[in-house]
């Protein structure tokens, strides 16, 4: 690249010029990058300035990206294309001549993974996107955001595929786990601080999904079909304050169709909305295979097809698209710029150093904080006769399918290979000097259990993996991997000189632990079939039934063989790329896809699992179950099929039967999203206890022994049966359509629209003591467009416990031209208090907290604050109003962002 000379050397060089305010700069002398007459410098606003003097260019720096932009307009129309798509699965195309590197993007929202779905570098595990959300906690969420900034530059990426703000529609919504509530001001609030935290270690933010992307079933095909009010007041809003609030980096599109358009090509909701009402500078990201088009995702303002190498923006594709008409240069031009102001905020133009190599980076200071981060989002429902914390007690039973598993995510771009991971048994053990009786109780898994822990090649655990050239196992392999488990998707670790199309083959022994008739599993993306000591076992090659697993596998294929106690077998898996099933090749327009394969493996059992759980909590002073759902249950891919704990009743049948073997008996329940809890009534303790990350175990014991008190409280209404839930009647649609009929009524405000009482409801969460509020004051009884308002109240804490409250702030217009909400979350905040402290809780409130959308107004609608009183309802939850203040709009108001 030219250098760039300035009229001030000494004021900036070329990697420094982002690091200043630019608005204060004079004017920065540039030569020309390409000498190339196809393209002449554009002017993307009144802001940018050209001049010819001594046949150089002279450009003034007035915005932060006017940089981008002019080595953009530099760039030859071939560059300027290259750069609207990926260059491999997680990186960008380097242009190494021109000064531009390459960036690495990784997943995800609960942790840093790296370069590889499975078995990656060693990486910190924070609570789930829904745990988070529970502390309420902003401070917290910022302090996360920074460690995963570090966390991400250990990766060697540049950028995060996170925060997922998609609303909690439906209770039975696959990737609930991952975002953070039913409500989009406390979504974009909690969003908000976790950009700011990790941007500030120089690491984009990429918030997703833009846009309606609240269901996994038929995600790339289903019509998301919104009305505009939901959509501004409800859909929108997270990614509204989250720009407005933190100005975010980068943003993904969504797979979905929204209002019959592709995501990625909705011009009113990226166009429009986002970068005209908005003024939102940022990149924008295609979900990965998230393109369907060539012009009109460009067209759109979608700036980077992913993953590389492109399916949709090789350079023929988008010439001719610019020769018909269908796009102009300003629009490649434009897209090339933003590509570029991404590079210059987080590597920066001009850094050509190598990217580095994974590493991890395992600390005090992480571990820490993701332990208190889980303490803080465990949600006490229920504690009767304070069953809980557990006092005094010499022998606990601790029962269920998830106390010795360590449960500490959903699936999906979610996953990672932790620093380590804690059971709910590890905790207790490390907490409890008693005595610790254990019972499974049942089997809840979904899929058989991995083969890894039986499966060793050549002495050490796991299998060998031979990818040959082609589809048909010809001469020796071309690239030899060893793999520690039998979850071999490979996605992004099938070797890029071999694609598209590759076989491979998997080579094992697996030692059985017992004699008796036990159970494989097979499942493949291509066809693929499983020998046995040489012969075939299991036959998937021309497979026709997709399954769920890693969101394009054949279903399980489940067999069972007689086999000895430490008597050795061999096992052979042949695989290829080629698309399954073969009549999807016409649909995805390719016959090669990504490939891999996973092996399960269960051996038979012979126990009494509820009979031995029922004498555990028998002979124990208290119980403590531990239930739920897993990655396998709640994942990016699908969505849960029933809201009833998995499977086929079982829980509930062991908490039945625990619960009336003892009295002191703790339910915690480890899940994304609601469920249907039959037992309730007769349960004295529930805990809520999410996915937690790698201190899962660890948190829950401090919780249950008292070192800690839960703080959490519900991101989203727990209803009693899955056919109260506003999107009962439409989902998850019919025939790829799915109308959001609820309208703005989603979670809460539909409960309380239709007086249907709920099993535990939004904001609800108890702590080990009590709070009285006292009575709530305002600085001003006025609101308008410029001024806020400040609503203090004196909480104190009545027990005897130190624990934190949230208080919480809804607005209620009294009077309104168009229906509204019952009322609306419009502020929180938390505040630790020790026993009979007392402490002022601030609210503020500003226009945005009384204004609705309206889409009579002006040509294309707009907010409005109308005239008339409003109640400030202040409670403990939705349900639990303590107190209220009230307020006025003496002059309706009205505006777009």
């Amino acid at each position: 690249m030219t250098d760039i000379n300035v009229l001030n050397p000494s004021l900036l060089d070329a990697t420094a010029i982002k690091q200043i305010d630019i608005k204060q700069q004079a004017a920065i002398e540039v030569q020309p990058i390409s000498s190339s007459p196809t393209l002449a410098p554009s002017s993307d606003s009144e802001d940018d300035k050209f001049d010819d003097m001594a046949g150089k260019k002279v450009f003034t720096l007035e915005k932060p990206d006017d940089r981008a932009k002019e080595l953009a307009a530099k760039l030859t129309l071939e560059e300027q294309i290259s750069l609207l798509a990926g260059a491999d699965f997680w990186r960008t195309v380097a242009i190494p001549e021109k000064g531009i590197p390459s960036i690495k993007t990784t997943d995800g929202p609960n942790g840093a993974r790296g370069e590889f779905f499975t078995n990656g570098t060693p990486a910190a595990q924070f609570p789930c996107g829904v745990s988070m959300a529970s502390t309420w906690n902003l401070d917290l969420m910022e302090e996360i955001g920074r460690h995963l900034g570090d966390e991400t530059k250990a990766r060697g990426a540049n950028v995060l595929l996170a925060p997922t703000v998609c609303m909690h529609r439906s209770p039975l919504g696959g990737r609930n786990f991952e975002s953070y509530s039913e409500d989009p001001f406390l979504t974009g609030k909690l969003a908000a601080s976790y950009i700011r935290g990790l941007q500030s270690k120089g690491v984009a933010a990429t918030i997703k999904h833009f846009l309606g992307n609240e269901q996994e079933t038929e995600r790339q095909a289903y019509n998301a079909e919104i009305a505009e009010r939901p959509l501004r007041e409800i859909y929108l809003k997270p990614f509204e304050i989250a720009v407005r609030d933190a100005s975010p980096w980068a943003l993904m599109s969504a797979y979905n169709l929204v209002n019959g358009t592709h995501a990625d090509e909705y011009e009113h909701s990226i166009k429009e909305i986002l970068r005209g009402e908005w003024g939102w500078d940022g990149t924008m990201i295609s979900d990965w295979t998230g393109t369907y088009a060539t012009a009109p995702s460009i067209r759109a303002g979608t700036d980077i097809e992913m993953p590389g190498p492109s399916k949709w923006r090789k350079l023929d594709q988008v010439l001719e698209a610019l020769e018909k008409g269908e796009l102009t240069r300003e629009d490649i031009e434009k897209s090339a710029a933003r590509v570029l102001y991404l590079v210059d905020r987080t590597k920066g133009l001009n850094n050509m150093t190598p990217e580095p190599a994974e590493a991890s980076n395992d600390n005090a200071e992480t571990r820490n904080l993701i332990l208190q981060a889980g303490i803080e989002g465990l949600t006490l429902l229920k504690n009767e006769n304070n069953v809980l914390p557990i006092r005094g007690a010499n022998k606990i039973a601790l029962i269920g399918p998830n106390v010795k598993r360590a449960i500490s995510s959903g699936g999906g771009s979610a996953g990672l290979n932790p620093y380590y991971k804690t059971t709910p048994y590890d905790g207790v053990k490390s907490r409890f000097d008693g005595e610790i009786i254990f019972a499974q109780g049942c089997d809840s898994s979904k899929w058989m259990p991995l083969a890894s822990p039986y499966c060793a090649y050549e002495g050490q655990q796991g299998v060998r993996l031979e990818y040959y050239r082609g589809d048909r196992f010809k001469g020796e392999p071309a690239v030899v991997q060893h793999k520690v488990g039998t979850d071999l998707w490979l996605w992004d670790s099938a070797p890029m000189e071999l694609l598209p199309d590759f076989s491979f083959k998997v080579k094992t022994s697996l030692t059985p632990k017992s004699t008796g008739n036990h159970t494989f599993s097979f499942a493949s993306v291509g066809p693929g079939r499983m020998f046995i000591n040489g012969e075939m076992f299991i036959d998937n090659w021309d497979w026709t039934e997709e399954g769920e697993a890693m969101f394009s596998a054949s279903q399980d294929v489940v067999k069972s063989i007689q086999l000895e106690e430490g008597k050795s077998i061999e096992i052979l898996i042949e695989s290829t790329s080629e698309v399954r099933p073969a009549s999807k090749v016409s649909v995805i327009g390719r016959r090669y896809d990504y490939g891999g394969c996973r092996i399960g493996y269960q051996e038979e059992d012979k126990i009494d699992r509820i009979q031995e759980a029922v004498d555990a909590a028998k002979a124990a002073d208290a119980a403590v179950l531990v239930v739920g759902l897993d990655a396998e249950w709640e994942s990016e891919g699908y969505d849960r099929q029933t809201m009833d704990l998995p499977k086929d009743g079982s829980q509930d049948r062991l908490i039945e039967a625990v619960l009336a073997a003892n009295p002191r008996t703790v339910v915690v329940n480890q899940s994304g999203t609601p469920v249907t809890m039959p037992w309730v009534d007769r349960a004295p303790a529930i805990l809520q206890a999410w996915y937690q990350g790698q201190e899962a175990g660890n948190a829950l014991a401090d919780v249950l022994f008292g070192n800690a008190s839960p703080s959490g409280k519900l991101t989203a209404t727990f209803p009693r049966r899955i056919e109260d839930n506003p999107a009962f009647h439409n989902w998850p649609g019919e025939n790829l359509k799915t109308v959001y009929g609820e309208g703005i009524y989603i979670g809460y405000r539909h409960y309380e629209r239709s007086k249907i009482e709920p099993l535990f409801a939004f904001g609800h969460g108890l702590t080990y003591t009590s709070f009285e509020y006292g009575t709530p004051e305002v600085d001003n009884t006025v609101l308008t467009e410029s001024n806020s308002i400040t609503v203090t109240i004196p909480v104190t804490n009545t027990g005897s416990f130190a624990a934190p409250e949230i208080v919480q702030a809804y607005v209620k217009d009294i009077r309104s031209t168009l229906p509204r909400p019952e009322k609306e979350l419009q502020g929180f905040a938390k505040v630790y208090l020790q026993p009979g402290e007392t402490k002022t809780v601030t609210l503020k409130l500003d226009k945005y907290s009384a204004g609705y959308f309206d889409t009579a107004l002006g040509q294309t609608g707009a907010w409005i604050a109308e005239e008339g009183a409003f109640d400030v309802l202040i409670g403990a939850s939705s349900a639990d109003i303590r107190t209220k203040v009230s307020f006025e709009v003496k002059e309706s108001f009205q505006w777009i962002f």
